[in-house]
């Protein structure tokens, strides 16, 4: 039996007894000859799986620092990304707040509780018109920054800012306390909420807010600007105050008291993204002094000479054996538990 095989590029035949046998070769498939796929359907996803790596020059390496040129030394910083260095020493700062107020406002004395029409209340109304004249300059230089800047809309954002102050230092949250306060003013509100439990509620308005007082000044620069306005606030508003035992040391949570305060708020100006904050509060000489807080202080017991501990009572108790003497100005208020006593300054 003989074969005959007959030889195509695309098929190959093998002939045997006169019959025709077509199969298909691999050896004679042109397509093997293509670097391609046979499904292009995820060529992307294909190609994301190599990834194209810069392999370092080790020659490079070898060499010294000096015997790169200056235009080898730019390209190679420039192609990893490196900055310059600088020969100066210089680090840049950032002023967002300024360290204190500026041409403090000065409170007519008997504000809130003159008459306008007395002869006391007229007087505060022309000094009042007296200094309006700086602050409407002041008003007007706010507007170079500010285009949208009115007087009214700003005491209604004041007066927000300023019950969101006291919600969130009553909450003890010192991360969100910083949109609401400068810097300046921000450690002194973190130590008075420091150990303490505060109950803090705003009532109402007595006298709606009042824009008393306005200055700007420039720090280093001319073209760096701030800005602090004066408003008088006239409220009524519920304090308390606890300490760390859970005590009550100041104000009341049943009792609402007016109050009347003179917050300064500040703007960087010369920063399109500043916002209104509190920088200070003004407290006038002519105000009398709050109420001192109750303190609260532990008694030690005085063991007995029986016992083999060593007694830690001072040795200005140990003498009597009667309690220590209180001043006529303080009245001691005995505590449920014994151990401990509460003493107010009266």
């Amino acid at each position: 039996m003989s074969f005959r095989i007959l030889l195509n590029p695309r098929l190959l035949y093998v002939v045997r007894c006169g019959d025709i046998l077509q199969t298909n070769s691999p050896l004679y498939n042109s397509s093997r000859f293509i670097q391609k796929h046979w499904d292009p359907k995820y060529k992307k996803l294909r190609a994301a799986k190599f990834i194209k790596v810069d392999l370092p020059n080790y020659e490079d390496t070898k060499k010294s620092y000096d015997e790169f040129t200056e235009e080898e030394i730019r390209t190679k910083m420039k192609e990893q990304g490196i900055k310059p260095e600088y020969p100066h020493i210089e680090k840049p700062m950032f002023i967002s707040s300024t360290g204190e107020v500026f041409e403090a406002y000065v409170p007519p004395e008997g504000d809130g509780k003159v008459s306008p029409i007395s002869k006391e209340g007229a007087k505060q109304t022309w000094e009042f018109v007296e200094k309006k004249g700086k602050s409407m300059l002041a008003v007007r230089k706010i507007r170079n920054f500010d285009e949208d800047f009115e007087v009214r809309d700003f005491l209604n954002l004041a007066q927000d800012v300023y019950i969101k102050a006291h919600e969130t230092m009553a909450n003890r949250d010192k991360e969100l306390l910083q949109q609401y306060v400068t810097e300046k003013a921000y450690p002194e509100a973190v130590y008075n909420i420091d150990r303490k439990t505060i109950h803090w509620k705003f009532l109402q308005s007595i006298e709606p807010p009042r824009m008393v007082h306005a200055r700007t000044t420039s720090i280093i620069t001319k073209d760096n600007v701030f800005g602090q306005l004066t408003v008088r606030f006239h409220t009524q508003q519920v304090l308390a105050v606890y300490d760390r035992f859970g005590r009550l040391i100041h104000g009341s949570e049943i009792l609402a008291k007016d109050v009347l305060e003179y917050i300064v708020f500040e703007k960087h100006l010369s920063n399109q993204y500043g916002t209104w904050r509190i920088h200070a509060k003004i407290i006038p000489d002519w105000k009398p002094l709050p109420e001192p807080g109750r303190m609260t202080y532990v008694v030690e017991k005085e063991q007995s000479s029986d016992s083999k501990g060593v007694s830690t009572v001072p040795d200005d108790l140990k003498r009597s054996k009667e309690p220590p003497s209180v001043p006529n100005d303080i009245k001691p208020v005995a505590s449920p538990s014994g151990t401990a006593k509460t003493v107010e300054f009266l």
